[in-house]
């Protein structure tokens, strides 16, 4: 089965480019397009595709606001969304990964690379292990702290902490395992017990709360 992708951004030559990188998969398919924020959650509600490769920067409804509204927590859809930018450290992208985007990708990636991170949101996994991700959220964790996240983690055990701080540096599940010596089995439970003691869509927004709770720290070499 093909996985199938929604392209959203207002210029039609970008859409017609990712179109043809995407098509050329055998395991990718171009279900749909769409200009705009408003576009895009209506072909969503349309034609189900399993990814929406979203712009941020749009009219009538920017990136932003339509992945909050396909992919946030109160979003009816729970639509996997990758984002794409021109600009690495940009507010707009920090954003998005608050609202529920799986994660991000530049405008200017090699083709390979950003097919490989559709399948990764495809999967259901989220693109936090590049230390471009981490450096992003860092950057706009260290500009507005937000102390909301504190109190949150009351509510997780020791171990629970454990995988968080992991998580918010971009392990994988196998490496969590490998570094806590427990099954693979044993970490994705947790990680899905944090992710829903938390309210949180994807491992971006675990890794955001974390930096924004000071559990994980910028520029620290290893978890705190």
């Amino acid at each position: 089965m093909s996985t199938r992708v929604l392209l959203v951004d207002d210029q039609a030559l970008v859409r017609g480019g990712l179109k043809m990188i995407v098509d050329a998969q055998p395991d990718l398919t171009v279900v749909g397009e769409a200009a705009d924020g408003r576009e895009a959650i209506e072909a969503f509600h349309r034609l189900k595709p399993d990814v929406v490769v979203m712009d941020i920067r749009m009219p009538n409804l920017d990136g932003v606001e339509a992945t909050r509204r396909l992919a946030g927590p109160q979003s009816p859809y729970g639509a996997r969304v990758l984002v794409l930018t021109t600009f690495d450290l940009d507010e707009y992208v920090y954003e998005a990964l608050r609202a529920g985007a799986s994660g991000f990708m530049l405008k200017d990636a090699p083709p390979a690379e950003l097919c490989a991170a559709i399948r990764v949101v495809a999967a259901g996994d989220a693109l936090l292990a590049p230390s471009i991700t981490r450096r992003l959220i860092g950057a706009f964790v260290a500009k507005a702290p937000r102390p909301r996240a504190a109190g949150a983690l009351d509510q997780l055990t020791e171990r629970e902490l454990e995988v968080l701080k992991l998580v918010a540096w971009g392990y994988s599940n196998a490496q969590i395992a490998e570094v806590l010596v427990v099954g693979e089995t044993t970490v994705k439970t947790h990680v899905a017990r944090v992710l829903g003691k938390l309210e949180l869509q994807n491992r971006v927004q675990a890794a955001i709360l974390a930096y924004e709770s000071g559990l994980v720290e910028l520029g620290s070499r290893e978890p705190a």
